[in-house]
């Protein structure tokens, strides 16, 4: 037995308790200096959730989506909340800790996949807000709940891989930080949140395939709207999102000593 292999096991160990203290740091942060704490975790999505709620059925005669709508829309906000944030935090992942990044010898992809595991963890953490809706509001429970791990494990992989490639070509290329910014206004809209893959005209459905968040919101919508089930914008969502991933890893070594050099 050589000692590359007797160490390899205490290797991971150091570096799965790097990326624990660093993703709950980043936790201890954002609610010890907050009032709300905990409630962060759920107002965004909940507010964002009420607006469309009241937009969509009390304002505007609404021909998309299904009943209860709340509960349509809180399945999809719940994950978009998490993927939003989280790529929104990819874009200064290294600028942030530019001098740790620098000097620790930790493996600095755990500068990206500890923004994945922090904002994961909010997101478990505001899971009882959609139980609560779809008990009070009378959804229906099917056998697609059983998908909901599979939508955070697929989104959890999706993130990963865009986290690999947006942290350090944000460090290269300043401008996308903002782009970045662009680019998440127009997924929103461009993601089935507000309405379902199948509300889609057309070639407008064949085309949100494409998008790995439509197969993703797909899985998370499921357990409560059987109806939702699209069995090519899944598998397509699924393949996009290990794609992604693997490019990720690919791709992070390859730029991490360009990155080094602008730190």
């Amino acid at each position: 037995m050589t000692p590359a292999t007797v160490g390899a096991p205490g290797s991971v160990r150091r570096s799965l308790h790097s990326l624990w203290l660093l993703s709950s740091r980043d936790l201890r942060v954002r609610y010890s200096t907050s009032a709300l704490g905990y409630l962060w975790s759920v107002l965004d999505p909940l507010v964002m959730s009420g607006i469309y709620w009241f937009v969509f059925t009390q304002v505007f005669h609404r021909s998309v989506g299904e009943d209860p709508y709340i509960v349509f829309l809180i399945a999809a906000l719940l994950p978009w909340v998490w993927f939003n944030s989280a790529v929104t935090d990819f874009t200064r992942a290294f600028k942030k800790d530019a001098r740790l990044v620098r000097s620790t010898s930790i493996p600095r992809t755990i500068w990206v996949t500890r923004i994945v595991l922090s904002k994961g963890i909010e997101f478990l953490f505001s899971l009882p807000v959609l139980v609560l809706f779809a008990l009070f509001g009378g959804a229906q429970v099917s056998w697609g709940l059983l998908l909901f791990p599979v939508a955070v494990l697929l989104q959890t992989m999706l993130l990963v891989g865009l986290g690999l490639i947006v942290a350090p070509l944000c460090v290269m290329f300043g401008d996308l930080e903002r782009t970045t910014r662009l680019v998440l206004r127009a997924l929103f809209y461009a993601s089935p949140i507000i309405y379902g893959v199948g509300n889609l005209p057309g070639v407008f459905a064949d085309l949100a395939a494409f998008n790995p968040l439509a197969g993703i919101i797909t899985l998370y919508r499921v357990g409560f709207f059987p109806d939702q089930w699209d069995p090519l914008t899944v598998i397509v969502g699924a393949a996009l999102s290990l794609g992604i991933l693997g490019l990720g890893v690919w791709l992070f070594p390859r730029l991490e000593r360009p990155v080094l050099k602008e730190l």
